[in-house]
């Protein structure tokens, strides 16, 4: 009993040290404890034993098994899938074989007790599980056996007797978590000395697994913790996300204040799809355009910025509308008469003459060369209408005069087409002019086709100037 007694002082010191050794953050440990059985058997020798693996599996003839705690292990990783084992085991022989006439020959309870030392290589990571974890083992150890009827080599009663071993061990760990798992293990010891018999013997119980260090305590151990220094969430590898949007502190734009993915963790406060930190107004709802500032007016100055808020105007009026004083449809800011009524050709001043200068036809015609229709038609362009408006509040101004709408092409297409498409385009502005004040008896529209070029048809730019309309004065 005194070896006994040596071999449980062995186990609780292996235990106590996994336990000092376990804060070492680069060496996991595990600590395995549960029940043994022992079977003399299937070792290769003559009867009561029988031949290697011979009615391996015969639990009920040839185990010896202690029903209580008598197994305790220590391991530590060392890297490579390999680990080192270190364990003591106590158990009660009370079976040695069989003969002849008897299936299960029964011994007086051999105390059995013994420490290993074991080296075992991994299979998980190859098979890829991380639940499933098969192990094979080499090692060696020293087993002490109580004498008995099958194994006297003394004449002292119930001495022990103990000798070396190797060992070789196959085992299955099964992991319910990342710390505890359920173990199964076979280790076949191999005595070279007579007086102690070979045997199997056979584990299985709990494996706890611990190791490695939290700085930061946040459960995660700073080998896989991406912020050791600092308490952090598991889904962003133990970095921390403060305020709890979702969004870890060092991808957030705004870490302290709960916020969307969309604006990298800033809040939009307003609403207004503009975030916080890009807002110039956060407590209005606004545009993007103007960083989230409102326009009540709509005309893209921003109601900090305008100075007529409810008015449309253009900024570089600060917002404001431009004044038109005389009500001439002249603006104040091109109207050199702005307190005097006038005229668009006169700049805004009053004309001192029934007919039309040259200087007033020129303007006609600079308007004219403008007119845009769409390609191949004599339907105006969008941009036109200004243009039209123009010429349309010249002619006004001379009420007296009559004008002729002349329409020109290049030479591009059928001559028979392109007069049809002067004539066409030439009365559409002349019907624009009718449908805008112009009396039609001032009016006249002639179409001359491709027959009066003003420059060259073999280029881009001389087709261009081609094709145009002209204002004349009829004398």
């Amino acid at each position: 009993m005194k070896n006994l007694s040596r071999l449980l002082f062995t186990m609780l010191l292996l235990t106590s040290l996994g336990n000092v050794m376990a804060q070492d953050q680069n060496n996991p440990w595990a600590i395995n404890f549960g029940i043994n059985a022992v079977d003399v058997f299937p070792v290769g020798e003559n009867t009561p034993q029988g031949g290697y693996f011979d009615e391996f599996f015969n639990v009920g003839d040839h185990w010896s098994i202690l029903p209580s705690l008598s197994t305790v292990s220590v391991s530590k990783y060392v890297g490579d899938n390999f680990t080192i084992q270190a364990g003591g085991s106590i158990n009660r022989i009370d079976k040695w074989g069989q003969d002849s006439t008897n299936p299960s020959l029964p011994v007086n309870d051999l105390a059995y007790y013994a420490i290993d030392g074991n080296v075992r290589y991994h299979l998980g990571n190859l098979i890829g599980s991380t639940k499933l974890d098969p192990a094979i083992g080499v090692g060696g150890g020293y087993t002490w056996i109580e004498e008995g009827t099958y194994n006297t080599f003394s004449t002292t009663s119930g001495n022990a007797v103990g000798a070396g071993t190797v060992n070789a061990s196959l085992g299955l760990t099964y992991w319910f978590s990342d710390n505890i798992g359920f173990f199964v293990e076979s280790k076949y010891k191999h005595s070279f000395e007579d007086y102690l018999t070979k045997h199997f013997q056979h584990s299985a119980g709990l494996s706890v697994r611990f190791g490695g260090t939290d700085t930061d305590g946040d459960g995660i151990y700073d080998k896989n913790d991406a912020c050791p220094d600092v308490p952090g969430l598991e889904a962003f590898n133990g970095c921390p996300d403060t305020d709890g949007d979702g969004i870890e502190d060092a991808k957030d734009t705004c870490p302290n204040e709960a916020g969307l993915a969309e604006f990298n963790g800033c809040p939009d406060t307003d609403g207004d799809g503009v975030s916080d930190n890009n807002d110039d107004c956060p407590q209005v709802k606004g545009l993007k355009s103007l960083k989230g500032c409102p326009d009540a007016d709509g005309d893209g100055v921003a109601d900090a910025k305008d100075k007529c808020p409810s008015e449309a105007g253009p900024a570089a009026n600060g917002g404001c509308p431009w004044p038109d004083t005389d009500g001439d449809g002249v603006l104040d800011k091109d109207d050199n008469c702005p307190k005097e009524v006038g005229t668009v050709a006169n700049n805004g001043c009053p004309e001192v003459v029934a007919q039309p200068t040259q200087e007033v036809m020129d303007k006609l015609n600079s308007y004219a060369k403008t007119i845009l229709f769409d390609t191949g038609k004599s339907s105006f362009k969008k941009e036109t209408y200004s243009v039209l408006q123009s010429i349309t509040a010249i002619l006004k101004e001379y009420p007296d005069s009559n004008f002729t709408i002349e329409g020109h092409t290049d030479s591009v297409g059928s001559k028979t087409s392109n007069q049809t498409l002067s004539d066409a385009r030439a009365n559409a502005v002349m019907a624009y002019l009718i449908e805008n004040g112009i009396d039609s008896e001032r009016l006249n529209a002639y179409g001359f086709g491709e027959d009066y070029p003003i420059d060259s048809n073999a280029t881009r730019a001389g087709r261009a100037n081609n094709r145009r309309v002209e204002v004349k004065l009829k004398k």
